[in-house]
């Protein structure tokens, strides 16, 4: 819901860095890479409970996820730059909910599969919304840059890193935390259906 405000925000000063990078050669791809290196770092320290470390190296890497976009919008943008993007994304985001089950089993690990079942609703409406979009030659006017259609909701990029924000500085709420963005995501998933079900009813077929 957030994210196009994110993106705007954001996206002036990703441009000039973009830049930077493109000068020296770096690529969208290991831009992608280092940022989901740094993630699985942020969870790593997590699962040690050191949770302030893990939200400095998790913001890092989601500074990175964004700036790969810049860097492939000022190059070449290409469908498996976009692929490794979002397989990475999804990755990086089960990783979270999984670290803070490790760092307290007992305290964490019901509400870490709670969140985790959910991300797989967010993540399989969204991807195959975006399968079907493909099919049609849907495109998104409000995410024009994506590399498929971009299928919004109430948790998106933004809220997901708010949402871990929270767990991070105040992990001994984890549980509540988890539980509540599972209801946010559960009220996506019925939106997206809903709005899949709309748009791929009213689309005309491939070829007319």
């Amino acid at each position: 819901m957030l994210d196009r405000f994110a993106l705007a925000l954001l996206r002036p000063g990703l441009a000039r860095a973009a830049q930077r990078l493109v000068a020296r050669g770096i690529g969208a791809d290991a831009v992608t890479w280092a940022g989901f290196g740094i993630g699985m770092a942020a969870a790593a320290v997590i699962t040690q409970a050191h949770y302030l470390t893990g939200l400095a190296l998790l913001l890092a890497g989601r500074l990175a996820d964004g700036l790969d976009g810049a860097v492939a919008q000022a190059t070449q943008p290409t469908d498996r730059g976009a692929f490794l993007d979002i397989t990475l994304d999804f990755i990086f985001y089960a990783s979270i909910p999984l670290a803070f089950a490790v760092a307290d089993p007992a305290r964490n690990a019901l509400a870490a599969a709670l969140l985790l079942a959910a991300f797989i609703g967010t993540a399989s409406s969204f991807l195959a919304f975006a399968v079907m979009a493909e099919r049609r030659g849907l495109a998104s006017a409000a995410y024009p840059s994506k590399g498929f259609f971009y299928l919004g909701g109430l948790t998106e990029g933004t809220e997901t890193l708010a949402c871990f924000a929270l767990m991070c500085l105040v992990p001994r709420h984890f549980a509540w935390w988890a539980g509540g963005f599972a209801v946010l995501c559960a009220l996506t998933i019925i939106t997206r259906l809903a709005a899949g079900w709309r748009m791929l009813r009213d689309a005309p077929p491939p070829g007319t």
